[in-house]
């Protein structure tokens, strides 16, 4: 669950996405869970330089589709 500075609270899923160099490795719980966030821009970042863009997560339910499609698109083309 992902709290925002408005209130609302957003329940992400964040397996569909995980693919390519960068977030793949998220795939590791040790990795996904090491997540802080970023004093500057205020969003989720990991050790290996991962992160959402603060906007996306926050609008979730219409943007986590697009991430998701995007996402596979990536790791169909890693394949070719």
């Amino acid at each position: 669950m992902v709290t925002f500075a408005d209130g609302l609270e957003q329940d992400i899923d964040f397996l569909p996405v995980l693919h390519g160099s960068l977030y793949g490795p998220l795939k590791e719980l040790h990795l996904f869970n090491s997540v802080k966030i970023d004093p500057e821009v205020h969003t989720l970042v990991w050790p290996n330089g991962a992160d959402f863009d603060p906007a996306t997560l926050h609008d979730w339910l219409t943007e986590g589709p697009i991430l998701c499609k995007q996402a596979e698109e990536w790791s169909a083309k890693q394949h070719i």
